[in-house]
């Protein structure tokens, strides 16, 4: 399963008129604007910036550096974790790098500076006489030793030499002094040894495992060969780049498992490009060209991942059940250009649309997510988290066409989000998902797929909220709609939630064609409940134009319910109580005791 840490920068605002600034960095550095306007949302500033730094994302605050610094002051915990903070002025005039400038705030506050013509104040001493950050290697190559890069980067900033050993682009274009006779060493290898004394060793990503597993191979073996086969080749771990596989092993748990042993993304090519790679194979196989349309996995894997200037490190080695071999390329590999990742669908439900109801959860999903598809409405409420994804804009219906869509695309290799309101589970789009895997129809790559579904807040949550506690006892929910349901089910369903004394929330109570099942439901209920039993209409949850109604029951008008409204009829137990502000609100007491009992049932007794 893909991680849902974010690295998608966020533009912080406090007023609108930063937002003019806001864009304009947001297109240069590939972010999104977090806007913290009381007048739209609830979340403060200072929530606003603490919930992004717990999630990892790096700050942008259009705002003084004193109240950026202040406001987060209390989360720091551990500079090697933490993400970049920038402030930028107002006028856009200073970009100060505050955390994180080994970490890519000062490459951030220098993109910045030159989108919006201002000045990057960069403070970190390595960065300004050196023009590198040594503890921080670009993509492609890892530190194997961080905890000696701020000792030996004081060396060479009061004037020590350095001694190169291996090819770095980005060592050599910085201002450090190199000679043969350097008293520090700045090494590059993939050899498998400790650093040396006054050596910062670097690693190049240049390797990848291939692995070949049998179905159900059990994780543990496969990481146990994956470890043998380093340890043989005499080779760092932090030099592997990616696991590679072939594409029918996209959801091989074992495959999975021995990426994330090693930090690296697995990725997936098809049977005819491994097969491509048989003159290269020292172990061809018959058997398994039968098997799956090619004469080595594991070899053709890590051939195919290394390109045609690569060879292989190791050849296949076998367990009992899993193959792996390693390949290394000339130069380090960026996995993203290799074969492709396991597709992953994110089911999000976003609830009513309003900012404040959707989880952190569902909103990470979303950030992470390439593609979103959905109802367009649902895509529009997600604002500003929807700038910079390729939608997949569907109208009401053909809901199974947009989930097969939503999954073939995520058989691609991308990340997607199916869109619902409400929670994705609740008469939404989850099922389909899963009814689709059972049912087979869809290509092999969309059935490898990884699937994660974030709960949202759903109507009758919603409803309930904003009216008091009505579900504060035993509750259900049925749907009047009989596109999907015969209606003689949904009948007898609302005559035993009718006996039963079930408070019920009603969904797809009416539409345009459909006015008659709402009025059975009412009589049906007024043959085994009071008149005045409690009934809340709930229109436009968390959207303009919201309006909450109680009614009794035997005043429930037709009329007054549309397709946006959820219907909540209380049970026997439901009461109505008015506040001094003459606000009536609506609860069903969570004790057992009938309306004309004497007292309320406290305690833990009451919650066994």
């Amino acid at each position: 399963m893909k991680s849902l840490a974010s690295t998608n920068p966020a533009v912080v605002i406090l007023s609108e008129t930063a937002r003019p600034l806001a864009e304009t960095i947001a297109a240069a550095i590939g972010g999104t604007i977090e806007a913290a306007i009381r007048s739209e949302t609830d979340e403060t500033a200072a929530d606003l910036l603490r919930r992004l730094f717990a999630d990892g994302r790096p700050i942008i605050g259009i705002m003084a550096s004193g109240a950026l610094i202040r406001i987060l002051a209390p989360v720091l915990a551990d500079k090697r974790s933490e993400p970049p903070v920038i402030a930028v002025a107002e006028d856009g005039s200073a970009v100060v790098p505050l955390l994180g400038g080994h970490h890519g705030a000062n490459d951030l506050a220098r993109k910045i500076a030159e989108a919006v013509d201002g000045f990057a104040a960069i403070t970190t001493a390595g960065d300004l006489k050196l023009g590198v950050a040594l503890d921080q290697p670009p993509q492609g190559y890892a530190l194997e030793n961080p905890q000696d890069a701020k000792r030996l980067m004081a060396a060479l900033l009061a004037g020590a030499e350095a001694q190169l050993t291996g090819r770095a682009p980005w060592l050599e274009a910085s201002r450090i002094g190199f000679s043969d006779r350097g008293e520090v060493r700045l090494t590059l290898s993939s050899d498998a040894r400790a650093p040396e004394a006054e050596e910062l060793l670097y690693r190049p990503k240049s390797l990848v495992l291939g692995l070949g597993a049998e179905r159900g191979a059990p994780p543990q073996e496969a990481i146990a060969l994956a470890e043998a086969v380093v340890a043989e080749a005499g080779v760092s771990p932090l030099s592997l780049a990616a696991v590679a596989s072939l594409d029918v092993k996209a959801d091989e748990t074992a495959v999975h498992a021995v990426a994330d042993h090693f930090g690296v993304p697995a990725r997936f090519f098809s049977a005819a490009t491994l097969e491509a790679e048989t003159p290269r194979l020292e172990n061809p196989s018959d058997i398994v060209f039968r098997e799956v349309g090619c004469h080595g996995v594991a070899e053709g894997s890590a051939l195919a991942a290394v390109g045609s200037d690569g060879a292989l490190q190791l050849p296949k080695r076998k367990s009992q059940r899993v193959t792996a071999a390693l390949g290394q390329a000339p130069s380090p590999i960026d996995p993203s250009t290799v074969g492709r990742a396991r597709g992953t669908l994110f089911v999000v439900g976003i609830g009513p649309g309003d900012e404040a109801w959707r989880s952190p959860e569902a909103s990470r999903m979303v950030q992470a997510a390439t593609d979103l598809v959905g109802y367009s409405l649902y895509l529009d409420l997600l604002g500003h988290l929807a700038e910079k994804k390729t939608r997949h804009d569907f109208d009401l219906g053909r809901e199974e066409a947009r989930v097969c869509h939503a999954m073939e695309l995520a058989g691609e290799g991308r990340t997607v989000a199916l869109i619902c309101s409400g929670d994705a589970g609740i008469y939404a789009m989850a099922t389909l998902v899963f009814e689709l895997l059972e049912r087979g129809d869809l290509s092999d790559a969309a059935r490898r797929i990884a699937v994660q579904c974030a709960p949202g807040i759903s109507a009758l949550q919603a409803a309930a909220a904003r009216v008091g506690a009505p579900l504060g006892h035993d509750f259900c929910t049925i749907s009047l709609s009989d596109l999907l349901t015969p209606w003689e089910d949904i009948e007898r369903r609302v005559k035993v939630a009718a006996e039963g004394d079930f408070v019920i929330a009603f969904y797809n109570p009416v539409s345009k064609k459909r006015r008659t099942q709402l009025a059975f439901a009412r009589d049906a209920l007024l043959k085994v409940r009071p008149a005045d039993t409690p009934v809340v209409l709930a229109t436009n949850l968390g959207r303009p134009g919201e309006t909450i109604r109680i009614v009794p029951l035997s005043g429930l008008d037709v009329d007054d319910v549309d397709m946006l409204t959820v219907v909540i009829v209380g049970s026997t137990n439901t009461r109505v109580v008015a506040t001094g502000d003459g606000k009536r609100w609506a609860y069903t007491p969570r004790g057992y005791a009938r309306k004309a009992g004497t007292g309320i049932m406290g305690g833990s007794e009451a919650a066994e």
